[in-house]
């Protein structure tokens, strides 16, 4: 006998939580749909620490500029998703290289990446655990 084989939600293979505090910025509705989000605290304005950030961008200069942003408001077991639109979408010039490069360049490593809907891919970011040593080819953590 074969078991039945039950799809996760996006939301679920990200790992969100239902009940947590959440910003989104640059969230298209369609993108959002797509993630099947649970019940989440969603905060209008960028104050205090959050458990979930959702950052979607088009460009290389708007993430460099946005992401530290975002990173001041982020829990210290917080996750930061970065979206960007796949195979150079909406005229991007953002790819994963790039995405893992920028996200590294201010702090943060990455771990999971994902397919959000047929536009955007997403790449989950958190704060690096502290003794653990990061060897990525895209990207070098910047010395404390």
């Amino acid at each position: 006998m074969s078991e039945a084989v039950i799809s996760r939600s996006v939301a679920q293979k990200m790992g969100i939580q239902k009940g947590a505090l959440a910003r989104f910025v640059n969230a298209p509705a369609s993108a959002l749909k797509a993630i099947g989000l649970p019940e989440l605290e969603v905060s209008e304005d960028l104050q205090g620490d959050f458990e979930y950030i959702h950052f979607f961008s088009v460009t290389q200069s708007e993430m460099h500029d946005i992401f530290p942003i975002l990173k001041l408001h982020l829990k210290p077991s917080g996750m930061l998703w970065l979206s960007w639109p796949k195979a150079r979408k909406l005229g991007s010039d953002l790819t994963l290289p790039k995405v893992i490069e920028i996200g590294y360049s201010h702090g943060l490593v990455e771990s999971t990446c994902l397919r959000i809907d047929d536009t955007w891919a997403g790449l989950k970011f958190t704060h690096p655990k502290n003794g653990k040593i990061y060897n990525n080819s895209h990207g070098t953590l910047p010395d404390h």
